[in-house]
């Protein structure tokens, strides 16, 4: 069990002027948590492309809300995240966001409305803040407080909300078909209200191989509100040329 905060989410070892994994792969058996933490910290290093598919259901006041969200990469700069609610039906219920690594356009079916506008230029300065205050900056931007950026940027979650609590590697379990080691974290640190309180738990699966998030459950008092979890996952996957391209349909509103 360990309840040592870590803090090197920007802490990415840099060879001739790029960026590097800092661990290629896991040895045999378990390893500690601020190992696995390092490990998942560098996932989008060891792939130029993926696919990934996330499936989330969170439990709430009005039942069970089943949310998907697929994932395409092609590094460095370009992503397209595609999310649809499959019980509002297919047409009007999914948003896209896709960018070039320079321009981001972001369109809502159900609204019919669309954005263009150029990637927000980072704060300056971030680099000489303390460990803990430092971010991870990512090969390939996501939008940002998505399941799409947690699964594949796991670090700033690793080192403000995880290592807050109490955490242990638990085991090992297979999802989506992959090996992912398990980490259990009692009472972290967390952002709502609502969940800040001591029977709040998350547990966690991390790829063995890739190194990204392969599932999140977030329970209180014993009770699941949300299960996150990838259901199909490919690293270096074919992706076809067009699948970056996209032309805003007719009749879309622009607000910017």
């Amino acid at each position: 069990m360990s309840t040592r905060l870590w803090d090197r989410a920007a802490a990415v070892p840099v060879v001739a002027g790029r960026p590097t994994a800092e661990v290629v792969a896991l040895p045999a058996g378990l390893p500690s948590v601020e190992d696995l933490f390092a490990f998942a910290r560098d996932a989008e290093l060891r792939f130029a492309t993926l696919r990934m598919r996330i499936e989330e259901r969170a439990f709430t006041a009005r039942g069970e809300q089943l949310t998907t969200m697929d994932v395409a990469i092609r590094h460095p700069g370009s992503a397209r995240v595609a999310t649809a609610e499959p019980g509002r039906g297919v047409a009007g219920s999914h948003e896209l966001w896709i960018s070039d690594g320079e321009v981001v356009r972001t369109y809502s079916a159900i609204h019919r409305l669309g954005t263009e506008r150029p990637v927000r230029n980072r704060p300056r300065g971030l680099s000489r803040l303390p460990g803990a205050s430092q971010v991870y900056e990512p090969l390939t931007a996501l939008p940002a407080e998505t399941l799409a950026d947690l699964f594949v940027h796991p670090a700033g979650y690793c080192q403000n909300v995880l290592a807050t609590g109490e955490c242990w590697v638990s085991g090992t379990e297979s999802v989506a078909g992959r090996e992912a080691i398990v980490v259990e974290c009692r009472h972290p640190r967390a952002v709502e209200r609502m969940a800040d309180r001591p029977d709040f738990r998350i547990q966690v699966a991390f790829d063995r191989a890739a190194g990204t998030l392969s599932r999140v459950v977030e329970t209180i008092a014993g009770d699941v509100t949300r299960i996150a979890e990838i259901v199909a996952l490919e690293t270096d996957a074919a992706l076809p040329p067009s699948i970056f391209d996209f032309e805003f349909p007719e009749g879309t509103t622009h607000i910017y």
